[in-house]
């Protein structure tokens, strides 16, 4: 509870008791808006995106990873705050462009980009593809010969293991991402000899979920190892360095926040000690969150549809589970099952008398979203709300399974709930079907 306390205090508000939204009662919010509902705030992710803006210096510029929360109220939220937007699909290239970022300012990673895919960004003028093998540099020359273009691409480089961290790791191991470490001369001089690409740079991304800064200087310390061995096989300074994301947040009681304060001091430090590097004149730094700046800002909300008891156990019985949010009930990597920070959203000055396992409304064993919570006297009707629910949420959770509507995305900005995207219908569950 104490962590739901610092969310609260830090994020949004609360008065009697209920919790505030941007300054808005969540039980208006719901009665206008229903449940299951996830509400994002605006001010929330000014909030996290002033923080990074202090910690990291020039030439360090801020991408948001579109896959974190391709709500499109989140993503033009970022764009016009000026920031540049990172995709790994040609749909989420289609909602960058809709939420008006210029094709120039949109990176392209990931494995296995399809050749239909790589035709549609290139025709529409994409910024930068990150390659991840010999064979998808050839597509995009292939695609770039026949468009009569050159493409700017970066080369992903999967680093050694002393550049990892974090709760999971994407690199130091036999991965799909990016090209190892031991073979990037010889990758390189196949890159350097097609002449449609425009090699930029590297790309490297270790891990995710780092909440220890000296972690992600080490890895930034690497990455610049790595690329002053590229620059020098190009025989041409760098113009983009992306060290990908991997910026965490504390969502069990066990974690603390990252610290941005001794964060920025090392990054100080390393940018200074490349002043005078010739290798990396006018390079362009580029970090990719997506979970730091969206994560803290969201919130799942349901309604307590039933209370039980079975075999000296209470069950809460709520409108949404983990069909809505697949990481809450702990089947999106966790190998222990660990509660997400929640509480009963109409009752936070409440006392704790109970403990109880609260439930989704799917046929599984498997839709538990929180295991032995402790919560004060529940009443059918009230509010239970997730914490920590703007990123890897609803679009990283199964939607159709067992055909329950889809839940609505609310985005508060000055005190304005928006719908960003209006909940399904039963009707609308049978999808594309003719």
């Amino acid at each position: 509870m104490e962590h739901v306390r610092e969310l609260v205090a830090r994020h949004f508000g609360s008065r009697d008791g209920e919790l505030l939204v941007g300054g808005l009662a969540i039980r208006d919010l719901v009665a206008t808006h229903g449940t299951p509902v996830f509400i994002y705030d605006a001010a929330a992710l000014d909030r996290q995106l002033a923080g990074l803006r202090s910690a990291y210096p020039a030439p360090f510029e801020i991408y948001y990873s579109v896959k974190a929360n391709p709500c499109p109220a989140v993503v033009r939220h970022f764009v016009s705050r000026g920031l540049g937007l990172e995709i790994a699909s040609a749909g989420e290239f289609h909602q960058a462009l809709h939420a008006g970022c210029e094709a120039d300012r949109i990176l392209f990673a990931g494995p296995g980009k399809t050749e239909r895919e790589l035709a549609y960004v290139l025709e529409r003028g994409i910024g930068e593809i990150h390659v991840e093998s010999t064979l998808e540099a050839e597509r995009v020359a292939a695609i770039s010969t026949r468009l009569g273009i050159r493409t700017r691409v970066a080369l992903r480089v999967n680093p050694g293991a002393e550049a990892q961290g974090g709760a999971m790791r994407m690199g130091g191991k036999p991965a799909p991402f990016g090209v190892d470490e031991e073979i990037l001369d010889e990758v390189l001089d196949r890159l350097l000899a097609l002449p449609s690409l425009d090699l930029q740079g590297i790309h490297l991304y270790a891990g995710t979920q780092i909440l220890d800064h000296r972690i992600l200087v080490t890895q930034y310390r690497r990455g610049i190892e790595i690329a002053r061995r590229v620059a020098d096989r190009m025989a041409r300074p760098l113009r983009t360095l992306d060290f990908g994301g991997g910026l965490g947040i504390p969502y069990f009681a066990s974690e603390s926040p990252l610290a941005l304060a001794p964060l920025a001091e090392g990054l100080a430090e390393l940018v200074g000690e490349l002043a005078n590097d010739p290798r990396f004149k006018d390079t362009r730094f580029i970090i990719e969150p997506g979970r730091y700046l969206a994560g803290e800002a969201g919130i799942y909300v349901t309604r307590v549809n039933d209370m039980k008891v079975s075999r000296g156990k209470t069950f809460l019985i709520v409108d949404g589970g983990m069909n809505h949010h697949l990481a809450a009930s702990g089947n999106l990597g966790q190998v222990i099952k660990r509660n997400f920070p929640a509480a009963i959203l109409n009752r936070l000055d409440e006392e704790s008398v109970m403990k109880s396992d609260v439930v989704g409304p799917l046929c599984t064993p498997l839709d538990v979203i929180a295991r032995d919570l402790a919560l004060p006297a529940v009443e059918v009707g009230d509010l239970f709300g997730v914490f920590q629910s703007g990123a890897y949420a609803r679009s990283a959770s199964p939607l159709g399974f067992l055909s329950q509507p889809t839940p609505a995305e609310i985005f508060i900005r000055a005190g304005e709930a928006i719908v960003a995207r209006r909940a399904g219908s039963y009707e609308e569950t049978l999808g594309d079907l003719p």
